[in-house]
């Protein structure tokens, strides 16, 4: 006896039908990190839906999170035949319905995406044989101007036309009424998922496509100078790096670095930019006080072609304005190691909320501890900007990001909840240590001067491996200094153009069990991308694990009294 399917419609981000088993969970998902390419098994070994695969099936979640890299993959997964049937949501995910946007206009595959809302999404849970339709509205007529009409209608050649397309059906997912002109570009669709992100890219240069703003690329998947000698397989290393040149076949700038705003082209407070890569796009919202949404992989390169953006979400003052607070208690005395966590924490509290964080204003964060903060937040939070009282720029003045009289839901951090996301990233059982991975986002001049210090006149175990990755630009700063040759005393490899979300073996090598870390970022992600659980510590708890091959698994001193309280707790 069949069951009868229980129908689904909501608010239609692409159309279509399709009926499937439900696979449903109420924990958004980074389809970057998260999802496996080429199988689509969830591989975040986080996540309550790890192990499963998605293909086929009818997938619930509440939105998507974490990367950017998100709509690469979804549209790897159409291309090679491993995507969901049909992708079902709480809230509208620009991120991963563009990926089927481009793979319905570059490959004619699709599959239905669907709003419902939250008290319908929470009803589904239990639900077996779903049935999803639905259709797509008439669209709100946008405002363009006369430049935007002759790049919609064909004059600047069919990679723009394209290009102005999918501006407008995104602008017209997002309510926006009109566009505006950015200023810069930083594109995170050169990172290499696949085949299909290869002929996407080479298929805009064969188009004629050439970017209309300064642009700036992410890490890519390889060290494109040196991924042979790396012994990296000639099946990544030869697309990976071909797909950078793609992008600067487009005009844009060889930067290959997952942490745009340490170049000098940086952008200032006020300044509307569209830029992917979630802990960049976190980053200059939050520090810099420059204006981007979350932008997804593709729908970056198409805004740089076309010089324009949708006019909406953080682009606007009335959207950035904090929507929780959330109180943190006093703690002391911090290492950098707070940051990351405290970061990782708060994106899962706020999911799709921009918080504001307060007891911070007199600890004074630095700009290494603020983007260590940012790209754990933005590994679990929708978010693409947080605020902290009297730190970033916005806060400095809290009254200046509350909506006056609005009445905000407010969350009071225990340090027992921090213990608990310790342990959460901390996935390693074993106090062996094989390999220290540092530069989670791409490390800063400071953070280098700082690790030459911790180094100097020691040497590694010569059982571990100590990588770092970072930027060219910042490589040579650092060379400049003088701290690349205390590290390479030390035992350091450096790494540049790609990083940690990319790399794996040989530059992990094979034998290794354990990974360490002090990002946040590659604490989430490691397991289910290297394959590895890693130990999460200290910048300095790194560098004595380096040396001794071990991890001492002591809890910083500000968790500590949360940890005896915990054990009092037992007895």
């Amino acid at each position: 006896m069949t069951s009868t399917p229980i129908l689904l419609t909501g608010r239609s981000l692409v159309e279509g039908a399709a009926e499937g088993p439900l696979l449903f969970a109420d924990t958004g998902l980074s389809f970057w990190g998260g999802v496996d390419p080429a199988s689509g098994e969830v591989i975040d070994r986080h996540h309550p839906l790890s192990g499963q695969c998605i293909a086929g099936r009818v997938l619930a979640i509440p939105s998507g999170r974490g990367s950017c890299t998100g709509s690469s993959v979804m549209m790897e997964l159409i291309s090679n035949g491993h995507a969901p049937a049909a992708l079902v949501l709480a809230e509208v995910d620009e991120i991963l319905t563009l990926g089927v946007l481009v793979a319905q206009r570059l490959f004619g595959r699709s599959l239905p995406v669907l709003c419902i809302g939250r008290e319908a999404f929470a009803g589904l849970r239990g639900a077996g044989l779903v049935r999803v339709e639905g259709q797509r509205t008439n669209p709100t007529a946008l405002s363009l101007s006369e430049q935007d009409q002759a790049l919609l209608d064909g004059a600047h050649g069919k990679a723009a036309q394209m290009a102005m397309q999918i501006v407008l059906r995104m602008a017209e997912l997002q309510g926006a009424e009109q566009l505006l002109d950015v200023t810069q570009a930083h594109i995170d669709g050169c990172i290499y998922t696949g085949p299909a992100s290869l002929r996407f890219a080479e298929q805009l240069v064969q188009w004629g496509a050439k970017v209309r703003v300064p642009t700036t690329l992410n890490a890519i998947s390889v060290d494109q100078r040196r991924w042979r000698e790396l012994g990296i397989d000639p099946a990544l290393g030869e697309p990976a790096s071909a797909l950078g040149d793609a992008y600067m076949a487009m005009g844009a700038q060889m930067s290959f670095t997952c942490a745009p705003y340490l170049l000098d082209s940086a952008p200032s407070q006020g300044e509307q930019i569209v830029w992917a890569e979630s802990n960049a796009v976190v980053y200059a919202n939050s520090v810099l006080g420059a204006r981007t949404l979350k932008y997804p992989d593709y729908l970056d390169i198409c805004i740089a072609l076309t010089g324009r953006a949708p006019s909406i979400g953080c682009h606007l003052d009335s959207q950035r304005k904090a929507q929780l607070i959330v109180e943190v208690s006093a703690l002391k005395p911090l290492d950098d190691s707070f940051y990351p966590l405290l970061g990782y924490h708060i994106g899962a509290l706020a999911g799709s909320r921009i918080p504001l964080v307060y007891g911070l204003e007199q600890a004074q964060p630095s700009l290494d501890d603020l983007k260590a903060f940012g790209a754990a937040f933005a590994t679990t939070s929708a978010a693409p900007l947080f605020h902290i009282a009297g730190v970033t720029p916005e806060a400095l003045d809290p009254a200046q990001v509350l909506e006056p009289g609005a009445v905000l839901p407010t969350e009071r951090l225990q340090p027992a909840e921090l213990l608990h996301s310790w342990r959460e990233l901390n996935s390693a059982q074993e106090s062996q240590v094989d390999v220290v991975s540092l530069g989670n986002p791409h490390f800063s001049l400071s953070e280098f001067a700082a690790l030459a210090q911790l180094c100097r006149g020691r040497r590694k175990h010569p059982g571990v491996v100590v990588a770092i990755t970072c930027g060219r630009t910042v490589f040579e700063q650092a060379r400049a200094a003088g701290h690349i040759t205390v590290l390479e005393h030390f035992g350091v490899t450096l790494v540049t153009d790609t990083c940690w979300c990319m790399l794996g073996e040989p530059v992990i090598p094979p034998a290794a069990r354990t990974l360490m870390t002090n990002s946040g970022k590659f604490a989430h992600y490691g397991p289910g991308l290297a394959g590895r659980p890693v130990h999460f510590a200290s910048l300095a708890e790194c560098v004595e694990s380096a040396c001794s091959g071990q991890a001492s698994g002591r809890l910083p001193a500000w968790l500590q009294p949360a940890a005896s309280k915990e054990d009092r707790a037992h007895v």
